[in-house]
């Protein structure tokens, strides 16, 4: 799918990953919407991008604002044609540990906003592509990018949240293509390793260099262009679908 021309949705788009993609996008020639709950954020990258950006203030978990926001989108832009899924927190909780067990509604909370977030926008904004016309002779209507993590496949210490919820991603791949190729929408799942977000910046250099020691090659945290640089392949390479793709540098996380 040619991106240029095109809408797309881009959550937890005000910073790190998600604004990284956007500006990719924009750059690129497409409409992009920015669902946040930062609003300062989001209407200063809209605002830098000019008007073919714009913020919409979504709470992912909720489905009356999830759907405001892509009504709001296609009256604004006339269409949807991508939703990259990038929203979501992963706050450090063990099992039981020495402040007792896991809270259950600090698990419930990473649950909604990760995974249950994640389906909410991609279920509703399905609706939405189904309704285009075919794009291409392969019928394409629509792409939705998610985003996991290599905690769904080794959690660390202290992840067993995140990297449940990033595992329910990786799984929910497959089946939500299969589902949705009848439409003429491609599924993916972008897998980030250890990539340098704004997160990155206020931890200690003795630990940014063992997070970076632990790459294979290149021996370095990755750059946020580069998760958009992949994002922006999976929409024009229409062949790629229901994958989840590691972006990692050849990491593999050890237990902590």
């Amino acid at each position: 799918m040619d991106i240029k021309g095109k809408t797309a949705i881009v959550t937890g788009g005000a910073s790190g990953l998600g604004a990284a993609t956007v500006e990719r996008y924009a750059a690129d020639g497409a409409n992009v919407a920015i669902f946040d709950l930062n609003e300062d954020a989001g209407n200063a990258l809209a605002d830098r991008l000019g008007p073919s950006v714009a913020f919409f203030a979504v709470n992912v978990t909720e489905e009356a604002s999830v759907q405001a926001g892509i009504d709001a989108v296609v009256e604004k832009f006339g269409a949807l044609h991508i939703v990259n899924n990038y929203a979501g927190i992963g706050p450090a909780c063990k099992t039981y540990g020495k402040k007792g067990p896991h809270p259950i509604d600090l698990y419930m909370t990473v649950v909604m906003v990760n995974q249950v977030g994640t389906f909410n926008v991609s279920r509703l904004a399905a609706e939405k592509m189904a309704a285009n016309e075919p794009m291409n002779n392969d019928g394409a209507r629509g792409v939705i990018i998610n985003t996991a993590s290599v905690a769904a496949y080794e959690g660390q210490v202290g992840q067993v949240a995140y990297s449940a919820t990033k595992g329910a991603i990786v799984g929910m791949t497959l089946p939500m293509a299969r589902e949705l190729a009848y439409y003429g929408i491609r599924v993916n799942t972008i897998v980030p390793g250890l990539i340098h977000t704004p997160l990155f910046d206020t931890i200690e250099e003795s630990y940014y260099k063992s997070l970076e020691a632990s790459t294979v090659y290149p021996q370095r945290l990755g750059k946020t262009s580069e998760i958009a640089k992949l994002s922006a392949h999976i929409v024009d390479n229409d062949y790629l679908n229901g994958e989840c793709i590691r972006v990692d540098a050849g990491v593999r996380m050890q237990p902590k």
